[in-house]
């Protein structure tokens, strides 16, 4: 079964989170894939991506460029995973096939929000009646806390 992170957006935005992920991703030597649910979103994320200074960069794409299959980091508003990446990042209460094709699934949500977090609860519920390893983080001063 995948291994599914529910991460709980307390301190910061997705957009001042996920670098951190991402470079640690690459780091780990693993391809990512993003799924917005809106263009503003990846919009946002397009260019904190390429604002990131730890690492100099991180190396990503979107519909539309050549070679999508060469970025470590797919960002899409579908389903699409043209860089065949392991790790999956849900952005935007997006959600996963029941038996998906990823060695992890990070479910990024924002905690000041009660909709999102109403929204992650079911989908941790839907995850665990299917049999995937879950974990839950929590936002702390200086990175991640796993609490479950």
């Amino acid at each position: 079964m995948t291994q599914i992170g529910f991460y709980h957006l307390t301190r910061t935005s997705v957009a001042e989170a996920l670098p951190q992920l991402l470079s640690r991703t690459l780091a780990s030597g693993q391809k990512a894939a993003v799924w917005c649910a809106s263009k503003p979103q990846l919009d946002a994320l397009d260019k904190a991506l390429w604002k990131v200074s730890d690492p100099a960069w991180l190396p990503h794409g979107s519909e539309g460029i050549l070679c999508p299959d060469l970025q470590p980091i797919w960002l899409t508003l579908g389903e699409d995973v043209p860089n065949a990446a392991p790790f999956l990042f849900l952005l935007e209460n997006r959600t996963c096939p029941d038996n998906p094709p990823f060695e992890r699934v990070f479910d990024l949500f924002d905690g000041h929000d009660e909709a999102a977090v109403t929204a992650a609860r079911e989908r941790w519920t839907a995850m665990k009646a299917a049999g995937h390893d879950l974990a839950y983080w929590r936002q702390e001063d200086r990175g991640w806390k796993r609490a479950r």
